[in-house]
């Protein structure tokens, strides 16, 4: 129980991205904000005017500009007086990379280890400077939030067993919007991105180890008449050419992306890895079938609500041609107890 009000700080300067982790951020500090916890709350953001922002009730948060990429030099020398200048009792990073001098106590999110694992072409100074950070975050964060079991596991084999009393899991969850559409909402999609044929639907980005060249070969080698696979890519480059029947979507808004789970033929991914896997969750939620790989936290976040693959092409070809039926046991999940949860841990 607090007996005086907390004083945290968020890291939100991924919030006005279209990734995971600027989903994961908006709508978890809108969760929290919502709460009746003796908590002040600063929001450390790049820009000021952030469109997200005007969904928040200004008099309930302070708000800071801090215009300092990550990974970046200013966010380790310029980021920790921005800290301090907060006054704030506790700095919460929705993410792992904390600045090496941070002032106050620190409490992080670990959604993946990722680059421990696909360096994704980062060059050998970025992928030495995650490496510190990322163990500077897990032996120095007074608490660890991991989004699944499976990344809970990949820190202790990484960092040491004496880390694993600081970890809580916490499932990440859906927006409101991500539930099964109705058929005019389904057909108003189809009808704006121009999609005639049945479609198989990937939601990701296309870095390495997402396997998208494996999901497109699959696919071609599919041969099925009259069917297209939609690539919906957010931040970042997709595929340099794109075979027959295959579509690439950017820039997609949350509404019509609810739509095309609840219309396509199937959510397909060839994925190597995944600390949680957000798309998959979604689709869940939209009563989206699933066709995804045994790997990371896929099997914890699936269960048996999907098929599961290899990663061959055999494999994908194989499920394209017999997709699994819808789940009736939808991922329901919501922000509210992700804030319930998240609090517990900043106190």
């Amino acid at each position: 129980m607090i007996q005086y009000m907390l004083r945290v700080g968020i890291d939100c300067r991924f919030a006005h991205t279209k990734s995971g982790l600027g989903c994961y951020t908006r709508e978890l500090v809108q969760a929290l904000l919502q709460r009746n916890d003796p908590i002040t709350y600063t929001l450390f953001t790049r820009f000021d005017d952030e469109d997200w922002l005007h969904s928040l009730q200004p008099h309930i948060y302070n708000l800071q500009s801090t215009p300092y990429p990550h990974y970046s030099f200013s966010e380790q020398l310029l980021l920790p007086g921005a800290i301090r200048h907060a006054h704030i009792d506790l700095y919460f990073a929705p993410h792992f990379n904390v600045p090496l001098l941070c002032p106050v106590p620190f409490v992080v999110t670990i959604h993946d280890l990722t680059l421990h694992r696909f360096p994704n072409e980062a060059s050998m100074f970025r992928r030495t400077a995650y490496r510190r950070v990322m163990q500077h975050a897990v032996s120095k964060a007074k608490k660890i939030i991991a989004v699944s079991q499976t990344v809970a596991d990949d820190i202790v084999h990484m960092y040491g067993n004496d880390v694993r009393q600081k970890i809580s899991i916490i499932h990440e969850a859906v927006g409101s919007q991500f539930v099964p559409q109705p058929e005019h909402m389904q057909r108003s999609v189809r009808q704006k991105y121009n999609l005639q044929k049945p479609f198989f639907l990937y939601v990701g980005n296309a870095k390495e180890h997402k396997n998208v060249p494996l999901l497109l070969e699959g696919f071609c080698a599919s041969h099925l008449a009259d069917t297209e696979l939609v690539l919906v890519i957010g931040e970042g480059s997709g595929p340099d050419s794109l075979p027959p029947h295959v579509r690439v979507l950017r820039s997609v808004p949350t509404a019509d992306v609810a739509a095309l789970y609840s219309t396509a033929r199937a959510f397909v991914t060839a994925t190597s890895y995944e600390g949680f896997g957000l798309p998959i969750a979604e689709a869940l939620a939209c009563a989206c079938p699933i066709i995804a790989p045994r790997v990371g936290a896929l099997p914890e976040i699936l269960g048996s609500r999907g098929r599961f693959i290899e990663l061959t092409k055999e494999s994908l070809v194989d499920a394209l041609h017999c997709p699994p039926p819808p789940s009736v046991d939808r991922w329901k999940r919501g922000w509210e107890a992700v804030a319930e949860e998240t609090v517990c841990c900043l106190c």
